[in-house]
Formats: C-alpha cells, sequence, structure tokens
C-alpha cells in the first residue's frame, strides 16, 4: 500500500471532532471540579445536622474540586496545541499521530489519582467521631438564640444535681417556690420519662423591681432551672437567658444582675 501523500477532508473532520471531543470533557472535568469543590459544604451540614452553614468553601472537597478544574483548564490548553500540530501534520501530508495519546493517558490516571482520594476522604468521615458530635451537641444545647434557653451539661446525676442546687439556694438565702418533679409526676400516671426536674425560686428584693419596670416579666419570674437527663444519660441544666429576658420584656440595662444572678447559680451548680 502506496504512503497517503495528501490528506483527505475526512481526516481534517476527524480532527475536528477529536479536538470538540477534548473541549468537552474539559468542561465536564471543571464543572465537576465546581460541584465537588461545594459539596464540602453538604457534607458538613449533614455530619453536623445543621442547614445554616457557610458559603465560605471549605475541607479536602475544596482542593478535589480544584484539582479538577486546573485539570480541566491543562486539558483545554493541551488539546488546543494537539490539535495545531496535528492540523500542520495533516498540511504536510504526514500520517500525524500514529502514537497512544498521552493526554489521554495523563488524564486518565490524574482522575483515578483523585477518585482514590476522594473515596478514601468519604469513607473516612462516614461516621463523625464521637466526640466531635458531643462538642457540637454541647456548643448547640448552649445556644439557642431564638427561644433564649441556654443549656450546659452537668457533672451530676439530675438528684446530685438538684440537692447541689438547692444547697447553694439555702446558702445566699434566697428562697425555693417550688420543686417539679416532672419525671415523678409522670410514673404516678404511668408513664416513663427520663429524670427531669424543675426548680422555681426568687427573691423578692430582686424581682419586685423588675415587675415594677416592665409589669410582663412576671410571667417569667419566679426564675426556674429545669435539670434533666438525655437518652444517652447525660445530665443538663436549663435555664432562661438574662439577656432574652432583658430584650423580651424590654428591661432597663441597670436591674438586669437582678437576674444574671442565675447564670452563676446554675455555673456553681453544674461544677
Amino acid at each position: 500500500m502506496a504512503d497517503r501523500s495528501t490528506s483527505a477532508p475526512s481526516d481534517y473532520l476527524a480532527a475536528e471532532r477529536t479536538f470538540l471531543a477534548w473541549i468537552r470533557t474539559g468542561l465536564a472535568l471543571m464543572g465537576f471540579g465546581f460541584v465537588v469543590a461545594r459539596f464540602g459544604l453538604f457534607l458538613q451540614a449533614l455530619q453536623i445536622g445543621q442547614t445554616d452553614f457557610s458559603t465560605r468553601p471549605f475541607g479536602l472537597s475544596f482542593w478535589f474540586g480544584t484539582a479538577l478544574i486546573v485539570l480541566g483548564v491543562i486539558v483545554n490548553i493541551s488539546c488546543a496545541w494537539s490539535h495545531v500540530r496535528l492540523v500542520r501534520e495533516l498540511n504536510r501530508g504526514g500520517t500525524a499521530f500514529n502514537r497512544p495519546s498521552s493526554l489521554a493517558i495523563a488524564v486518565a490516571v490524574v482522575l483515578a489519582v483523585l477518585g482514590l482520594a476522594m473515596a478514601i476522604y468519604l469513607v473516612s468521615i462516614r461516621q463523625p467521631r464521637r466526640a466531635s458530635l458531643e462538642r457540637h451537641q454541647e456548643k448547640s444545647m448552649n445556644s439557642h438564640p431564638e427561644n433564649g434557653i441556654v443549656t450546659i451539661p452537668s457533672h451530676h446525676s439530675v438528684d446530685g444535681t438538684v440537692e447541689k442546687l438547692l444547697a447553694i439556694l439555702q446558702a445566699k438565702g434566697v428562697k425555693l417556690f417550688a420543686l417539679v418533679d416532672h419525671s415523678g409526676e409522670a410514673e404516678k400516671a404511668g408513664i416513663k420519662m427520663r429524670p427531669t426536674k424543675l426548680l422555681i425560686f426568687g427573691n423578692p428584693k430582686a424581682g419586685t423591681p423588675l415587675m415594677i419596670a416592665s409589669p410582663s416579666i412576671a410571667i417569667d419570674l419566679p426564675l426556674k432551672v429545669l435539670v434533666w437527663e438525655d437518652s444517652d444519660g447525660k445530665v443538663w441544666i436549663s435555664s432562661n437567658s438574662p439577656e432574652y429576658l432583658q430584650v423580651r420584656h424590654n428591661l432597663p440595662p441597670d436591674l438586669l444582675q437582678n437576674i444574671a444572678v442565675v447564670e452563676t447559680l446554675v455555673a456553681r451548680t453544674a461544677e
């Protein structure tokens, strides 16, 4: 068979189709890279169980996605250069490239490495560590700006926490108005409930000026502290945030200290 001295139009059309295919590959890599980079946000939202996550990219998925985007850019530049070389070879009547595409091999190897790395990353985060979950739980329990409840962990049982708080109240001369044993009353009704007790206490000298300044705060007075046990057997202490009560009832700033004492009492009880 004689060597071809000129290239047929079909050769140029084939080169054009190959060039366009590589462009599509580069665009696909860049688009997929963007998805992977943003997917880290979704993974963390699922991991910590929140929906209001930051729009700032973070995590290994950001770097995986960036690597794919850069790879897509390299593919587009490389395929453009290869296409120019191919057309020049066809114009000279040569047989063009008669070896495997180095670009295709390089892309395949890089994608394989990135794919393996992403698989390892996904496996490593499929189950958040227990310590991380506990830290998040404590953090989320401590901050509830929407309902004004502040919750901190206690180092004692429910009964032990209640006894310690009662001792602190007695030592400070704070009157206990009621001790509501919610779990005890539930047991009397034949309903099983984890230990849950509510303490209602206060000092008329501190509470009366608050009600004079803003009568509506009487609905939240006397002060209340809830001691309860969660499904994991951990004990928590919950109370109303003084700052929340101030905003809710439009209390004068100089009277905030009259209810801020609850934070000190709760902190000492939890120790």
